[in-house]
């Protein structure tokens, strides 16, 4: 799957906070949690069945329409609330996390207006694909 272009990137001793015009990764450098985000990320069907339980042990991608709210502590701890799934807490520098929470309170509400858009299109298809069938149906039960 091909990502966007990177927007902002926070190099951590331990991890890497990627953030693209559409998602948020954050990366872990080394050790046996970054062998398992390699086999989350690598099984898509295992990431979405056990996302859970990953989720709990190491910080998946997050795409930036998920996202419900973002906010930075005194301490520059960010708080990233998704519903549904485990809240992230990326620990960065004050100066970094207002960056960060800057630039996704920028890019969170045009994911979400892009996201009702598609959501808006594909009912719109759903609709034709109906009337189609309807149209279809009307005309092939008629009788000589």
């Amino acid at each position: 799957m091909p990502t966007k272009p990177l927007v902002l990137v926070l190099e951590k001793p331990h991890f890497q906070v990627k953030l693209h015009s559409d998602s948020l990764e954050v990366d872990l450098k080394d050790g046996a949690r970054k062998e398992l985000e390699k086999l989350a990320e690598a099984r898509p069907l295992l990431r979405d069945n056990l996302g859970w339980l990953f989720q709990t042990i190491i910080p998946l991608d997050v795409k930036l329409c998920d996202i419900e709210s973002v906010d930075a502590d005194a301490g520059g701890k960010v708080h990233i609330t998704i519903p549904h799934r485990r809240d992230i807490s990326i620990p960065l520098d004050p100066s970094e996390s207002s960056q960060l929470v800057m630039k996704l309170k920028e890019l969170i509400p045009v994911e979400k207006e892009r996201a009702r858009e598609r959501e808006r299109m594909m009912q719109q298809a759903l609709v034709e694909k109906d009337r189609y069938k309807t149209e279809d149906l009307k005309y092939s039960r008629r009788g000589p």
